[in-house]
């Protein structure tokens, strides 16, 4: 085992064949600034190019996997011209070629939920919550989820997460199929790592060709609805209602909508 970058924030960590990217801003609730997701892309591309890595495996610390991202940088964001929000380890999941394995424990809001939709295999502890708050952020869906979730779970369901933006329990994830099981708070983050290794075990070329072939009906329309998303979701920043959202944070209270149309 060796330890590969030991910031504070997001620490990698590779083990044999695998690279174990763990997620470590507790103070925070582990909530994802703009460096911690270039250091997270940057992981996963040098993970995709690195002969000797197999897996990827990502986590939160053991009580909290992300509350999403940190509020903070979208009350800065300033957009200019055509600059666009982007988040370059939204850019990048989709497109590594190697497993990728989650084990989500604590809440998982906004991306911490939708990056679940890019990964193969997901686990998660019995209290695990999740959430997609888009809406309530005056905000869209990102990471292609509005094309992805309906895919997954169907249209009525898809639309419950998203457009009410409520918690829900692992228990739910694992009945529309987001997580492939739920396990003890205690254990599920050495239960996880446990099928990344034997994942690690498996012959790698066809590991990589079958994970390809999973994903080449829907790569193109991954990439199309990213970008788009992408579009709206830089003038929803600039928007009333997010403002609106974002002061409420903030100031710890409920959000009024009332003068919106």
């Amino acid at each position: 085992m060796s330890v590969l970058d030991t910031s504070n924030e997001i620490i990698t960590e590779k083990c044999k064949h695998i690279l174990r990217i763990k997620i470590n801003r507790p103070q925070k609730k582990n909530a994802l600034t703009i460096a911690m997701y270039a250091a997270m892309a940057d992981a996963l591309l040098q993970a995709d190019e690195d002969s000797n890595i197999r897996v990827i495996f990502l986590q939160g610390t053991a009580d909290c996997f992300t509350a999403g991202n940190d509020l903070q940088d979208f009350k800065d964001f300033k957009p200019d011209g055509e600059v666009r929000h982007a988040n370059p380890f939204l850019v990048a999941i989709p497109r590594i070629k190697k497993p990728i394995v989650a084990a989500v424990g604590g809440i998982a809001v906004g991306v911490g939920t939708t990056m679940l939709l890019h990964c193969d295999l997901v686990y998660a502890g019995d209290s695990a919550q999740f959430r997609l708050p888009f809406i309530n952020l005056g905000l869209c869906p990102e990471a292609a989820s509005s094309f992805l979730l309906p895919r997954l779970i169907g249209h009525q369901h898809a639309s419950e997460l998203l457009l009410l933006g409520e918690f829900f329990s692992a228990a739910k994830a694992l009945e529309i199929g987001l997580v492939n099981a739920v396990y003890p708070d205690l254990e599920f983050i050495d239960k996880a790592f446990a099928q990344a290794q034997k994942l690690a075990q498996q012959p790698p070329a066809s590991v990589r060709l079958t994970k390809a072939l999973l994903k080449k009906s829907v790569y193109r329309k991954i990439e199309d609805t990213m970008t788009e998303e992408m579009q709206h979701f830089t003038e929803r920043l600039k928007s009333g209602e997010c403002a609106e959202a974002l002061c409420a944070f903030f100031e710890r209270r409920p959000p009024d909508f009332s003068q919106f149309d």
